[in-house]
C-alpha cells in the first residue's frame, strides 16, 4: 500500500508499507498543502495560495499548476480516464484532458443556487470542497460546494444541474463505490446520504448515529452497502487540529454503529482498500484496519492530518 498524507506542518508524506515493513518519507515541503488525489505514480495536491502542484513520478519532482485562483480546496483524478480537476476557492473547476492545457468548467458558474452559496465560517465566498469523477463513466462527475449542495455534470462538466434532491447542502465529502455503478456516497456537515442512481436523487442515512457532523469518508470495495464516516458534534470539535475529537462509524445492515478507533482524535482522513481501512488522525496517528475497523494497527506518525490519498490504480484502466 502507498499513500499520500498531507499535514499542517505544510508537508507531504509518503507511506510505503506492507505486511512486513513500512517506509515514511517526506516529498514536498514547506508549501501550504491542503488536499491531494493519487494515482499509480499521478500525484496532484492542492494548497491555500499557491495554487496546485503536480508529480508524476511518486512524489520524486514536482511542477506547479498556474491557476486563475490561487487557493485550491479539492483536486480529483478520473479513474477512467486519468483527467485531473481542480476546484478552487471562490468555487471555479479546472480540468486538464489528455495532456492539453489546463480550461475551467465554466457550466459551473450557471447553476441558478449559485447566488445563494455560502462558507459559514467566511460567508462572503465559498468553494468546491470536492470533485468525484464517476470511475464507470468518463462524463459523469459529481462536485461538492460548501456550502451549497451537491451538483451533477453527465456530460463532462459542459453543463451541470443543481444541488440534487435528498443531497445534503453542506458539502465535505462524495465517493463512487468502485464496482457498483451509480452507487455514490455523501459525508456533510448536515449528515450523510447516499444514490442509487447515479446521483441524481440521494436519500438521507442519519439514524443511529450519535454524531451529526460528518466529515471523512470512504467506501467498502466489495460490498456497495457497507461505508464508513467520521463524525463530531460540530465543526469547532472536528477542526481543532490536534485537539480534535470525534468517532467513526461504520453503515452496515441497514444501521450505523460506531467502530472502536483508539484515543479519541478525530478520523480526520479515511481510505479503503478490501478489507483494509486506513485512518489518518487529526493528532498525526496513521492507523491501519485489516478486518474493517474492529482491530487497528499505528502504521506512522506525522503533524496534524488534513487529507490522504492511497494510491491504488484504478481496476477499470
Amino acid at each position: 500500500m502507498r499513500a499520500f498524507i498531507c499535514s499542517r506542518d505544510d508537508v507531504v508524506t509518503r507511506v510505503d508499507c506492507d505486511a512486513a515493513s513500512s517506509e515514511v518519507q517526506a516529498v514536498l515541503e514547506g508549501v501550504p498543502v491542503r488536499c491531494v488525489a493519487a494515482e499509480g505514480d499521478c500525484v496532484i495536491v492542492g494548497t491555500q495560495g499557491a495554487g496546485a502542484l503536480i508529480s508524476t513520478d511518486g512524489g520524486r519532482r514536482w511542477d506547479r499548476v498556474e491557476l486563475p485562483e490561487r487557493d485550491v480546496f479539492s483536486v480529483a483524478i478520473g479513474p477512467a480516464d486519468g483527467t485531473l480537476y481542480a476546484g478552487t476557492e471562490p468555487s471555479r473547476l479546472f480540468v486538464l484532458r489528455d495532456g492539453a492545457e489546463w480550461t475551467e468548467l465554466e457550466a459551473l458558474q450557471d447553476i441558478p443556487s449559485r447566488e445563494r452559496w455560502s462558507f459559514p465560517p467566511r460567508p462572503w465566498t465559498h468553494h468546491v470542497r470536492w470533485i468525484a469523477p464517476d470511475p464507470h463513466r468518463r462524463e459523469r462527475l459529481l462536485v461538492g460546494i460548501e456550502l451549497g449542495g451537491v451538483m451533477l455534470s453527465e456530460d463532462g462538466g459542459e453543463s451541470f444541474s443543481d444541488h440534487r434532491p435528498g443531497a445534503k447542502r453542506d458539502a465535505h465529502a462524495i465517493t463512487w463505490h468502485p464496482v457498483a455503478e451509480g452507487r455514490a456516497y455523501e459525508a456533510a456537515g448536515d449528515g450523510a446520504a447516499w444514490s442509487a442512481d447515479g446521483g441524481r436523487s440521494w436519500s438521507s442515512l442519519d439514524a443511529g448515529r450519535e454524531l451529526g457532523y460528518c466529515w471523512a469518508l470512504a467506501v467498502d470495495p466489495d460490498d456497495p452497502d457497507s461505508w464508513y464516516v467520521s463524525a463530531a458534534s460540530g465543526p469547532r470539535a472536528a477542526h481543532s487540529a490536534g485537539r480534535a475529537h470525534g468517532r467513526l462509524y461504520r453503515w452496515h445492515e441497514d444501521a450505523w454503529r460506531e467502530l472502536p478507533v483508539p484515543g479519541e482524535s478525530m478520523p480526520y482522513a479515511l481510505a479503503a482498500l478490501a478489507d483494509d481501512l486506513v485512518c489518518g488522525m487529526a493528532d498525526g496517528r496513521l492507523l491501519h484496519s485489516p478486518d474493517r475497523g474492529e482491530g487497528w494497527q499505528e502504521l506512522a506518525v506525522t503533524a496534524p492530518i488534513l487529507a490522504m490519498a492511497l494510491a491504488a490504480p484504478s481496476p477499470l484502466r
